[in-house]
């Protein structure tokens, strides 16, 4: 086969990709390891920034989004036994939208089904070579043959485990290991809050989340390599309780567990994001601790940037989008880390912390609380910065 933009991995990043292209009239084969099934069924961070759902509902993707969405204008943070509401919209301008991660692969299926073109389920992607030349090659299988994918570019959208980033060598590499992981469970019972509550806790953080009005998403802080054998529903649940527990007002209501993993918490950097007719974007190219809700957000944000730059590069030869298109993500990407980063290190406790540094943590979290300031600054970054000129 041959094809315009080859695109490797089926996740948000690579079907926005590929629909963004094919408004454009550029044509594009996406090439995913997994079924359908699969990928439609992974449970993901479900917090879309404003800047998202615009660019969604700009380009015809967000009808089911808007019709079954929970909207948030504010956020608790709870320390010391008392809830403090940070009115996110009040102060930024912009609202949150919280719509399952999976549920947006769905509609991206969905509409890259419709357009005919081709979506490979089944077909992991094996090598990318030919990069610094004018037409790489993508090598997959498929059927249980190997097959060749010809192109002019190659989106690398396959995360940190795909074969992109390996074919993109000579990359600097900028990495961050946290002392911590998450605990992540999704269980059937209404969300106990209508917001969601970052709780920082002696014992350490917990998140109250949800999905939909009859699905809760929860986290609690644990060790990297604490064993999932170890945190039976029950101790789940009394350990939520604990971290969640305020002076006053609140009751967390729980149901049955219909899905728990643990989760590292890191914060990875690749520069540039490219190397030659290989563009890497999303978890290909940078991670994020998901403290601050911003992995998908990002990736939609790279692939926004890379399909204007490829509008331009394939109507009329020009190249200064691609060329800027590094520069111009990593500008963002390394806001988002800082912030990412900062909010994490707030909000958790390290295990080897000394009483020192837990005050420093409560007093950065009394001035954010009480100071406009410094709300607005952590609502701006938390709702998300606008989007780079250009990007759509």
């Amino acid at each position: 086969m041959r094809t315009q933009v080859a695109i490797v991995g089926a996740g948000p990043a690579g079907l926005l990709l590929a629909h963004l292209l094919a408004l454009r009239g550029i044509d594009s084969v996406v090439l995913e390891r997994h079924t359908r099934a699969h990928i439609e069924a992974r449970i993901r961070a479900g917090v879309l920034e404003q800047g998202t759902v615009d660019l969604l509902t700009k380009v015809g993707l967000a009808d089911r989004l808007h019709a079954e969405r929970l909207i948030h204008h504010g956020l608790e943070l709870l320390f010391d036994g008392v809830g403090h509401r940070v009115p996110l919209t009040e102060l930024a301008g912009r609202e949150l939208t919280i719509y399952g991660q999976h549920e947006l692969v769905k509609d991206l299926v969905a509409a890259r089904l419709d357009t005919g073109r081709p979506l490979l389920f089944e077909a992991p992607a094996v090598a990318v070579e030919g990069v610094d030349t004018d037409s790489p090659v993508v090598r997959y299988v498929h059927n249980g043959r190997t097959e060749e994918l010809r192109c002019d570019v190659v989106a690398g959208c396959d995360g940190f485990h795909g074969v992109s980033r390996a074919a993109a060598s000579g990359l600097t590499v900028y990495e961050h290991e946290y002392p911590y992981a998450w605990l992540g469970v999704l269980a059937e019972v209404a969300p106990s809050s209508e917001e969601l509550i970052y709780a920082s806790h002696d014992r350490g953080f917990a998140l109250h989340s949800m999905r939909s009005p009859a699905v809760t998403r929860l986290y609690l802080q644990v060790r990297p390599d604490e064993p999932l054998s170890e945190w039976p529903d029950s101790r789940v649940w009394t350990e939520l309780r604990t971290r969640l527990d305020r002076t006053a007002g609140f009751e967390l209501a729980d149901g049955p567990i219909v899905d728990k993993a643990i989760t590292a918490l890191r914060s990875f950097v690749v520069e540039p994001m490219r190397r030659g007719r290989l563009f890497l974007t999303g978890d290909a190219a940078h991670i994020v601790p998901a403290t601050g809700a911003k992995g998908l957000n990002l990736a939609v944000v790279d692939v926004a940037v890379l399909a204007s730059a490829l509008g331009r590069w394939f109507a009329d030869g020009d190249p200064a989008g691609l060329e800027s298109y590094s520069d111009t993500c990593l500008s963002r990407v390394w806001r988002v880390q800082h912030f990412s980063w900062w909010m994490t290190s707030m909000l958790h406790r390290a295990p080897d912390a000394d009483p020192f540094t837990r005050r420093l943590r409560l007093a950065q979290l009394r001035y954010l609380t009480s100071s406009t300031a410094a709300a607005t600054s952590f609502a701006e970054n938390y709702v998300g910065l606008p989007f780079p000129e250009g990007a759509s």
